[in-house]
């Protein structure tokens, strides 16, 4: 595996660690709707909202922001996907997009930003 896979799967790993003692249960981890994949998928500790997480993962922000990587094309695919997901279930409760940065090379020194609600991708 290359090491950015690696580097991405771990930073999926702590982000579901990390939203799992927030409360939230981990509903799917990379969820696939053909080429278009969700990395987390998430029942809100209010137990009424889906939340489909976007987990970006660096090494180091000094560069940029790893949530600048969610852009356009990115925020379209998701919706596309969220929207299957939903249909697929046949769910009715409300909807959230967020993001959640994980920055470091091992857990002890990662900083993890969790940006609730970061877009929108006007579904419906």
């Amino acid at each position: 595996m290359a090491i950015h896979n690696e580097t991405g799967k771990w930073g999926e790993e702590l982000a579901a660690l990390y939203l799992t003692r927030l409360g939230y249960n981990i509903m799917e981890r990379n969820w696939r709707s053909g080429h278009r994949e969700i990395d987390l998928i998430a029942l809100d500790p209010d137990k009424y909202t889906i939340v489909f997480v976007e987990v970006k993962t660096r090494s180091s922000d000094a560069l940029a922001q790893p949530e600048d990587a969610v852009d356009h094309d990115k925020i379209k695919n998701l919706g596309i996907a969220a929207s299957h997901y939903v249909t697929v279930n046949d769910l009715t409760n409300r909807l959230r997009f967020d993001i959640v940065s994980v920055i470091g090379h091992n857990a002890q020194d990662a900083v993890i930003r969790h940006t609730a609600d970061a877009f929108n991708p006007g579904l419906g």
